[in-house]
């Protein structure tokens, strides 16, 4: 792994919380790298990333008999190094990273792998400067899934979204999330309606951290 890795932050929170959106409005106005495996941002050469996740929710989540929670965690450690390796090819710019591994490893000890060795190399991976929380109520987040619609297998409990399942999932996600980052400093932004408040909030504490 390379030794030296720029100063950057992560933008973390639960599913439905708003990253996407904040990501995408930070893009193009703040003076630093953002990095996602979001479909939208991944270069052309990396849109293997979209097809791995796909087939990791459709064919590995969705089938839990089929495949062992090792094997799931394997999977999604594709995403976590391609973030890694992006943000290490450019020491000398600082970033902005959506989520990096802490909700990969989250979800992946949430689906029963608790033990995967993997995660030890994980936690070896450059550290932020700073965690940025984006909060969020479950009704919200709920209903911005379009009451469960859009939900996938690795956001809920349950053989079918539900709103109880979903909001105990994402209950016990953030716990671990947070279970992941008790090391780090973590400042928490609430929930708002408009996604550019957010996305203000959030560039505010760049611009503290990264300058």
């Amino acid at each position: 792994m390379p030794e030296h890795h720029p100063a950057f932050c992560v933008l973390l929170g639960p599913d439905y919380a708003g990253k996407s959106s904040a990501i995408s409005l930070l893009r193009d106005t703040v003076p630093w790298r953002t990095l996602s495996v979001d479909d939208t941002h991944l270069a052309p050469e990396h849109t293997l990333l979209t097809r791995l996740r796909r087939d990791v929710v459709r064919e590995v989540a969705e089938r839990p008999g089929a495949w062992s929670p090792d094997f799931l965690a394997t999977m999604l450690q594709t995403a976590a190094v391609h973030l890694r390796d992006r943000l290490c090819a450019d020491p000398h710019t600082p970033a902005v990273v959506d989520s990096y591994y802490y909700k990969l490893l989250a979800k992946g000890r949430l689906a029963g792998a608790d033990d995967h060795a993997g995660f030890a190399w994980w936690r070896t991976f450059p550290q932020p400067r700073r965690v940025i929380y984006l909060d969020v109520r479950p009704a919200t987040a709920w209903r911005r899934s379009h009451d469960g619609r859009d939900l996938n297998r690795l956001e809920y409990y349950g053989p079918q979204p539900t709103a109880d399942g979903f909001t105990r999932y994402q209950s016990d996600l953030a716990k671990t999330m947070h279970d992941e980052i008790a090391h780090l400093p973590v400042t928490v932004i609430g929930e708002h309606g408009d996604p550019a408040q957010t996305a203000e909030a959030i560039r505010k504490v760049l611009a503290h951290e990264l300058g």
